[in-house]
């Protein structure tokens, strides 16, 4: 297919780009929100009486002003159950807490001024006492007996305990291995700081009572619902969401928070259009985190070393609150891969998901994937080295097979189509696999270490696809409305093409429209790597509805018998004369319309193997990414540059997780230590080398089209492939293993030791 530049740059590269804060009116009152100091502790009480005198203060409101309107509850839309089937605990999360605040940047005022240095002056002013109660910041420590308890209606801490798999089966397997090997893990958490904080401003119409918000988001229409149903309690029609550009999202753009809700309510309070925009250290504070997880894995080989079981036992950290679709990030999103793209006949995963004095955890790009691979693919070089192969040849034995496809993985996932044997023999041609002994030498010769590394890896694609599509066809243009959300990734262009090779009309002359709940009612937002799925899909069967209804329109126009329509190349024709029409000229003629709604899989597995070079200083612990090679099959692809951009950005993602990113607290006092980029370390363009990315094309039989994601598979894969380069390089040291993120520091303690 053609491969047309990316639409949106000429936008974004002038400065023209629409993204929150640069929209919003200039006379909109200024919001700043009053955040918690303490991770634990009782609110003794909020005097506003000093603040409220202070210049240009309009309104601060606190949890007595929500309660009071019966602001409802920030609710997840996914859940687990334990094996009872009780579904996970979700306390009450409100837009601002009653009574305790539960973690560092809980928010307990909302203050609106005339400008933005007004209500700092009286955010200063406003006097809020509390009563610091002991917190818990670690799972152990929340789940330790007498532990400080966060919320009364969850006993222990506990969110909920978890697991998947035949438990007998696998132990079965395991008794019988002639070989376990084992490996406990911690997984980072992790901040995104995306260019775009979040941000929001609003407007109120008051002869139709009407709110609009326009905020950074991944999709409008899931927080529409919930601020309507569950939070705001107020009919659908009275507010209206709208998210025009944004600057990132890869996860935490799309919960519902609360300060868009706390926007909209304080709007109708006062009657007048509001603004906020997330300060950097704030981000840390106040947008969900990711990863967060300790881990030990098993895996068991019988003598030939074909696998036979894995084992997982892990401690996932949700934070203080249950966030939009965190209960199944890190447990069913480790799940779905843990058997990654290998013949393991059972699998056995347990969970003990616990609540913490820390910021809310959700989807960060991967979903609780690149830690489930990052220990599996570590467990695999492990059981290499320990049995005395080759981690080439034990993963080549194991492989699925072309002929396995769809496996049902032990799990209870089914991988839809996949070739891991081409992935996995191109990735090692293409990183010259064979001159790595001589590369070795060479580096061994400098005083340094090299090492090799694999990821063989996978994506389960995911999201909401409630996606009704409509393509207007107008005299000018075509017009599409979806109910998927860019964030970067392309969608104009990715969505215009497809439509242009359907209708026949220059990409130029089509326009994609997302983000807003007056003219799009129905969309689930983007996420889980699957808008081509979702939205793709579904436009082609709106082209196709276009098609027919055109044929019909153009039979009435050229007075003829729609039978004796064709349509080639954009224009409708009587077969066999010269007699036609334009789909344009037809709409000049009749406007008119074509859509669907989604009739696919949301399910896919794009696969992937990456293979990684790096070089150690063994007396700084300095590495050195050297080069790295990934091979990528994800279904059929509409852009090949769209694609290459989204291998690349997801590589460096899973790089800085494996590579630097780490976001730590105090594990007393429950402060966030990284709370700004002079501690939170993020990977920079010489950090990592030029990317060599490869794909191979297996379409997915889940949707007519065979599409599979791709956004979040080199995230899943990269932290792996880094990690046993490194430990490649190490290991001749006595390194057996390091935890992420394996800085220069931790090198070079390992070997000291």
């Amino acid at each position: 297919m053609n491969a047309p530049v990316r639409r949106e740059d000429q936008r974004f590269l002038t400065g023209k780009g629409r993204y929150a804060d640069n929209t919003a009116p200039a006379d909109a009152l200024a919001v700043l929100f009053v955040r918690s100091p303490h991770a634990h502790a009782q609110i003794v009480g909020i005097d506003r009486t000093g603040a409220l005198a202070m210049p240009g203060v309009v309104a601060i409101y606190t949890a007595e002003d929500t309660a009071a309107d019966g602001l409802g509850h920030l609710p997840a839309i996914s859940e687990i159950k334990d094996a009872d089937g009780n579904r996970h605990r979700e306390p009450p999360h409100l837009p601002m807490s009653i009574g305790k605040v539960r973690h560092v940047g809980d928010i307990v005022a909302m203050v609106i001024a005339g400008t933005l240095d007004q209500a700092r002056d009286a955010a200063e002013a406003l006097a809020v006492v509390y009563d610091p109660l002991p917190a818990v910041v670690t799972v152990a420590q929340a789940l330790a007996p007498g532990a400080p308890l966060l919320h009364d209606d969850a006993p222990g801490n506990l969110m909920c305990r978890w697991s998947k798999g035949d438990a007998a089966a696998t132990d079965a397997a395991f008794a019988e291995a002639a070989h376990v090997t084992t490996l406990s893990i911690r997984s980072p958490r992790q901040v995104v700081h995306y260019m775009e904080t979040r941000a929001a401003w609003s407007a109120y119409e008051p002869a139709d009572d009407v709110v609009t918000v326009t905020f950074a988001s991944q999709g409008v229409q899931i927080p529409h619902r919930l601020m309507c149903e569950r939070i705001l309690h107020i009919p659908p029609e009275k507010l209206r969401l709208v998210t025009q550009d944004v600057g990132g999202g890869f996860g935490p753009k799309y919960p519902i928070y609360p300060e868009p809700v706390l926007i909209a309510w304080a709007t109708r309070k006062l009657g007048r259009g509001l603004r906020w925009t997330s300060e950097r250290a704030e981000l840390a504070l106040a947008d969900s985190h990711a990863r967060d997880l300790v881990a030990t894995g098993a895996l068991a080989l019988d003598a030939d070393g074909r696998f036979l079981a894995v084992r997982v036992k892990a401690e996932s950290n949700y934070g203080a609150y249950v966030s939009m679709f965190a209960p199944t990030i890190p447990t069913t999103g480790l799940a779905k891969v843990i058997s990654g793209l290998y013949r393991i006949p059972a699998i056995r995963v347990d969970f003990d998901c616990a609540f913490t004095n820390t910021v809310p955890v959700d989807a960060i790009r991967g979903a609780g994937k690149p830690e489930a691979l990052f220990l599996l693919e570590r467990l695999v070089d492990l059981a290499a080295r320990e049995t005395g192969r080759s981690a080439i040849e034990l993963r080549r034995l194991n492989l699925l097979q072309p002929a396995d496809m769809p496996y049902a993985a032990a799990s209870g996932y089914t991988y839809d189509a996949a070739d891991c044997v081409s992935l996995f023999d191109l990735a090692l041609r293409t990183a010259d696999e064979p001159g790595f002994a001589a590369r070795r030498a060479a580096s061994e010769s400098n005083g340094r270490r090299r090492g090799f590394g694999l990821s063989c890896h996978l994506h389960g694609t995911g999201g909401i696809a409630d996606e009704h599509v409509v393509v207007d066809i107008q005299p000018e243009r075509l017009v599409a409305r979806l109910g998927t959300q860019s964030q970067g990734q392309g969608h104009e262009t990715v969505f215009a093409q497809l439509l242009s090779q359907a209708l026949g009309v220059p990409i130029g002359r089509i326009e994609v429209r997302q983000g807003d709940t007056r003219t799009i009612p129905r969309g689930g937002g983007t996420g889980g790597s699957s808008s081509t799925i979702i939205s793709g899909t579904t436009l082609k069967r709106a082209a196709d509805v276009v098609i027919q209804r055109g044929r019909d329109l153009a039979a009435e126009r050229l007075e003829t018998s729609s039978a004796d329509i064709a349509f080639r190349d954009g224009v409708f024709e009587v077969v066999g004369t010269d007699r036609r029409i334009g789909l344009l000229e037809l709409a000049a003629w009749k406007p008119f319309s074509g859509d669907a709604v989604f009739a696919d899989k949301i399910e896919s597995y794009p696969t992937g193997v990456m293979a990684c070079e790096v070089e150690v200083d063994p007396d700084t612990g300095e590495i050195v990414l050297d080069r790295l090679v990934a091979v990528a099959d994800c279904g059929v692809v509409v852009n090949p540059r769209l694609l290459d951009g989204q291998m690349h950005g997801g590589i460096v993602h899973g790089l800085g997780n494996a590579m630097m990113e780490e976001a730590r607290y105090d594990e007393e006092t429950g402060q966030l230590l990284t709370g700004t980029l002079m501690d939170y370390a993020l990977p920079r363009a010489d950090d990592v080398p030029s990317f060599t990315v490869e794909t191979i094309v297996t379409p997915s039989p889940n949707n007519f089209l065979g599409f599979k994601g791709v956004g979040e598979l080199p995230t899943n894969g990269a932290p792996a492939a880094f990690a046993n380069a490194v430990l490649d390089a190490l290991a001749p040291l006595g390194v057996r293993h390091l935890d992420m993120p394996l800085t220069a520091e931790r090198v070079w303690q390992s070997l000291r030791r």
